[in-house]
């Protein structure tokens, strides 16, 4: 079973343009940050909002087809939708509203009680949304969710209406809960780390128009855009001049070494913070740094550092070490391995 998109939607200025296959049992992230289309894009797949052209197709299945003139509506897609504040019935019971999903009305007793022991939420059977925590609600729309017998799983940002606290505990079981769904799932973040963490593939949407689906090694190694770079967690971007196989900086006033043909469109690099480090005598791609500032944390510091000769606007280098480094001086020469620069259109 498979989930695949290709739809073009008008709203406003904004134009929408995504392109992705979602596989079974393997979690597509669509990260992206807030107002590029996440949201816009669930919409849509679930027959909420209706693209402009374009198709949509479910394990064969026509969802929705412009040329041919087919629109499935939503009850008949059996898409599943975890919307960010739940969407629950506020004048239902959590029993009520986990058996109004089930299609079956004979069905509709055995299989909520079902769901209420699978979540654990016998206990506040009876209770209605507003006198629920927070982490019972998500359990209650998942119960929901799952009662329906979906083909799809949509998650729009699983954890935004939740205290810190409560996020990682209902992580854990949201994951659980996807290893058992055999359909494919699509889950919406702008948090890399709750990306990394439960989805293989990913897809960044960068101001409506998503890039190809990748891993979240290639992801990593290779973002490909600034957008994507930043997203997967690159903090230092800085305008490059390709030559040859190196870049020059021109903001920092620096040359380094790719030891790899730089492309001529190239425009820009991304260098990651725990790609940088103090250099070695007479390591390759070392630079004179004047240190910024220390940023203290439990398991890591970061370094801010000002290349010397940088132009007074230039972005500052990023560098991660141990907690609790210490220098002697105010000035440190570091070093980037050519591998280590990231190509970025």
């Amino acid at each position: 079973m498979a989930l695949s998109v290709n739809i073009r939607k008008k709203l406003g200025s904004f134009q929408l343009e995504v392109q992705f296959d979602a596989e079974q049992g393997i979690p597509l992230a669509l990260l992206g940050a807030s107002g590029c289309g996440k949201s816009v894009t669930l919409r849509c797949i679930a027959g909420i909002l209706k693209p402009d052209e374009g198709q949509i197709t479910l394990d064969g299945v026509v969802l929705y087809d412009s040329a041919a003139g087919i629109d499935l509506p939503p009850q008949q897609r059996r898409v599943g939708y975890l919307f960010q504040q739940y969407a629950l019935f506020p004048n239902m019971t959590v029993r009520q509203n986990i058996a109004a999903a089930v299609r079956d009305r004979k069905a509709r007793a055995g299989v909520a009680a079902e769901k209420l022991r699978q979540f654990q939420l016998e206990s506040v059977a009876d209770l209605r949304p507003d006198q629920l925590s927070g982490g019972q609600q998500q359990r209650c729309a998942l119960a929901r969710i799952l009662a329906s017998a979906p083909r799809v799983i949509l998650l729009d940002e699983p954890f935004s209406a939740l205290d810190s606290y409560l996020q990682d505990q209902l992580e854990v079981e949201l994951a659980q809960t996807l290893e058992q769904f055999s359909g494919p799932v699509v889950w919406v973040s702008h948090d890399r780390g709750e990306v990394f963490r439960n989805c293989p593939q990913v897809c960044v949407i960068d101001r409506g128009t998503s890039q190809p689906v990748t891993s979240l090694e290639e992801l990593f190694r290779n973002p490909g855009t600034e957008a994507a770079a930043r997203l997967s967690g690159c903090q230092t971007c800085i305008r490059a001049v390709p030559g040859g196989d190196v870049v020059s900086l021109p903001d920092w006033g620096l040359t380094l070494s790719c030891r790899r043909s730089v492309p001529p469109e190239i425009r820009c690099v991304g260098i990651r913070a725990q790609h940088v480090h103090p250099a070695a005598p007479g390591e390759e791609n070392a630079f004179l740094c004047t240190i910024v500032r220390q940023i203290q944390n439990e398991t890591a510091d970061v370094i801010l550092l000002r290349p010397e000769g940088s132009a007074p606007q230039a972005p500052l280098l990023r560098m991660e070490l141990a907690a609790h480094t210490r220098f002697p001086e105010d000035r440190i020469t570091v070093a980037i391995a050519p591998q280590d620069i990231l190509l970025l259109h």
